[in-house]
């Protein structure tokens, strides 16, 4: 009956550091394996495995503490403290928490520096911006734009910023940070328990798997280079609760921190280097940032639609439009895109009477390895 005891003892310890192991960075490439489902059935059963290792430890406690009084203790101590450390402590939703109060203010009265990189979003002629030191710490934050909910995320490991509508079959959702899985942050829907992938909004394990959530497109750039857009944007504010996570945030957007998960290659094409990705048409592909960064302009076709990328000259805000047809090529001055059928704004707005504007298209600035991770079949811009 001893032996039963010290089984659940172990029996629990091990359970507990596997549930946990699946779902975050562990050490030993814990992320770099097709583990999600396992990491799911464990998760999803983890009142019954626990229920029968306690009973183990249950039944055989009587003989443990005869034969010895200490070592079941201490086995027992360690085990609690275990248990605490796994579940109130490393578990994601522990660690990363939602603003207590989500405030937007308009340009007259917000305290963000007009270089942080933002998300911004605009519809219905309603514009927001989300500073990603903010939500890079938070992973979402919900709001509403245009009379529409929205769930405004952002994994830093990933460096993905998406905007998704929290609504599932026909009904408003609420998620919670539950994880990881291939190093990006995973969610987990309040009504079925299902687990969603934040760089695709697509439910990876659970009732709901294969289910996505509806995306509204964004756009990175600067704070300043975004209210030139929209001069009557909101502004997500700080909230003071979470300043020292903020600061603690303050160099991730420049790629400047030195961390395993956080840090930028400089060098092109390795896991932590920067891409643009952009997916159109059943097609995928990435172009260099370090190249977009030596040309400011590129010009390519993804999903048969020819298109440009352009980067501003304050180095960070960068945009995707589509150009009328292969022919058309631009040169940028001074953030003024230049072609032989006239001028544009660095946002597509034709400056000159009698031309369209060129057409938004939706890119995502990320590190290499999640954008061949979650687009597999990903081509690389020429």
């Amino acid at each position: 009956m001893k032996k039963l005891f010290y089984s659940g003892i172990i029996g629990l310890a091990l359970f507990e550091v596997l549930n946990v192991y699946f779902i975050m960075p562990m050490p030993g490439g814990s992320q770099e394996v097709n583990s999600l489902g396992l990491a799911y059935f464990l998760y999803r059963w983890r009142w019954l495995f626990r229920g029968l290792f306690l009973l183990l430890i249950i039944l055989g406690a009587r003989q443990a503490f005869q034969n010895a009084k200490w070592m079941p203790l201490l086995c027992l101590a360690a085990l609690g403290a275990l248990t605490y450390l796994i579940n109130f402590k490393m578990a994601a939703d522990s660690m990363f928490h939602q603003p207590s109060a989500l405030r937007m203010k308009p340009a007259s009265q917000n305290v963000v520096k007009p270089e942080k990189l933002v998300i911004g979003i605009a519809h219905q002629g309603e514009a927001r911006a989300y500073p990603i030191q903010f939500i890079g710490y938070h992973h979402q934050v919900r709001d509403s734009i245009g009379g529409r909910p929205i769930m405004v995320t952002y994994c830093t490991v990933c460096r993905t910023g998406r905007v998704f509508e929290p609504i599932v079959q026909g009904r408003p959702e609420s998620f919670r940070l539950v994880g990881m899985d291939h190093y990006n942050a995973m969610f987990e829907d309040k009504t079925t328990g299902s687990w969603w992938q934040q760089a695709t909004g697509t439910a990876a394990a659970g009732p709901l798997k294969g289910t996505q959530l509806p995306e509204l497109p964004s756009m990175q750039t600067s704070l300043a280079k975004w209210m030139e857009l929209h001069p009557n944007t909101l502004i997500m504010q700080p909230d003071a609760a979470f300043q020292p996570k903020y600061d603690s945030m303050a160099t991730y957007e420049r790629g400047k921190r030195t961390g395993r998960l956080t840090r930028r290659d400089t060098a092109s094409w390795k896991d932590k280097s920067w891409v643009v990705g952009i997916a159109l048409g059943g097609e995928s592909k990435a172009f260099d940032w370090n190249r977009l960064q030596q040309q400011r302009i590129i010009h390519d076709q993804v999903g048969g639609k020819p298109l440009l990328i352009a980067l501003s000259r304050d180095s960070v805000s960068f945009v995707v439009l589509e150009r009328v047809s292969l022919d058309q090529t631009f040169t940028l001055l001074n953030d003024t895109l230049l072609s032989p059928a006239g001028r544009y704004t660095f946002f597509g707005k034709a400056i000159d009477t009698g031309y369209a504007d060129l057409k938004p298209l939706t890119g995502y600035q990320e590190y290499w390895h999640s954008w061949k991770t979650f687009h597999p079949l990903t081509g690389v811009g020429r």
